[in-house]
């Protein structure tokens, strides 16, 4: 019988986890966080030091692999970080602070901000889509209730978001702030997209003139009922749309406008991350640990 994955090392030494970090971090280059220099440092020793703590022969400074990550001026030990990223890696459709505090055995506070940093490091760019020729679907969908919105026919109340993605490949997500403005911010959203691109869309009217620059823009007419059309549909996206509020509702049930857009991050790590490109939940983790460096989150979360 296979031995589950969260019994691995990392996950219950603190040694083990520091080690683990490491080496996915630094890999053979082993950087100082204060002068750049590679290589000339060396481990502390003694009972007294803490786990993790190296010397710079530079510079003289002392530092650890948390410097400059997102695990920087966090109290919580390594292994429980590495945990948690286990498990928001490894939930198709998240997991909230309140199941990490239980989970962890940390505070119900110290476990939504860990969920943040975590969201942080899941967020990458996403550039040139469909260069080749490829197809590119996109759609904007609504949910929820904007803080302070009164509840209202339509959809001006709701959050918005919009998103673009690659048939085989790649999902971005956007956050559009419904300030009466979708045309232009749709624009700037699009810029990730190549011009060689195939576009298909559904029958928005923004969609007419800001699409005509793709070497091809295909539409599907909802409104008459007409949702596949030989190739043409935006079936992939929502899908996506359709994981994305499952886990929205269901699993985080609110969320304020200003982390709306770490919450897209995350779940769009995941979809880029999928088991149908044979990414498991091991993998998909350890990619999560290649995002952790250079990006730091105070509790001022709106930066």
């Amino acid at each position: 019988m296979a031995a589950s994955y969260l019994s691995a090392p990392h996950f219950h030494d603190e040694q083990a986890a520091i080690d683990f970090v490491e080496a996915r971090v630094w890999g053979a280059n082993r950087v100082c966080p204060h002068c750049g220099v590679i290589g000339e440092s060396k481990r502390y020793g003694g009972k007294s030091t803490r786990l993790g703590l190296w010397k710079c022969y530079a510079c003289r400074k002392p530092f650890t692999v948390k410097i400059g990550t997102i695990f920087e001026d966090s109290h919580v030990q390594m292994h429980l970080w590495l945990q948690a990223i286990y498990l928001v890696a490894a939930s198709k459709k998240g997991i909230s602070a309140n199941q990490l505090h239980r989970t962890l055995g940390v505070t119900l506070k110290t476990a939504w901000f860990m969920g943040h940093r975590i969201r942080l490091a899941m967020a990458g760019d996403v550039s040139d889509m469909g260069s080749g020729g490829e197809i590119i679907e996109a759609d904007e969908t609504y949910f929820g209730a904007k803080e302070g919105k009164r509840k209202r026919a339509g959809h001006g109340h709701k959050h918005t978001v919009f998103a673009l993605i690659q048939r085989g490949g790649k999902v971005k997500s956007f956050h559009l702030d419904g300030a009466g403005k979708t045309a232009e911010q749709i624009t700037e959203a699009l810029k990730v997209v190549s011009q060689n691109a195939n576009i298909m869309t559904d029958n928005a009217r923004w969609y007419r003139k800001i699409m005509a620059d793709y070497a091809s823009h295909e539409v599907v007419d909802h409104s008459k009922g007409e949702y596949v059309r030989g190739n043409v549909h935006t079936n992939t996206i929502e899908n996506v749309f359709s994981v994305f509020k499952r886990g929205m509702v269901g699993t985080y049930q609110h969320c304020k406008e200003q982390h709306l857009h770490r919450y897209l991050s995350e779940f769009d790590f995941r979809y880029n991350n999928r088991v149908a490109l044979k990414i498991s939940d091991q993998q998909r983790a350890e990619n999560l640990l290649t995002g952790v460096s250079g990006k730091r989150l105070t509790y001022k979360t709106t930066n």
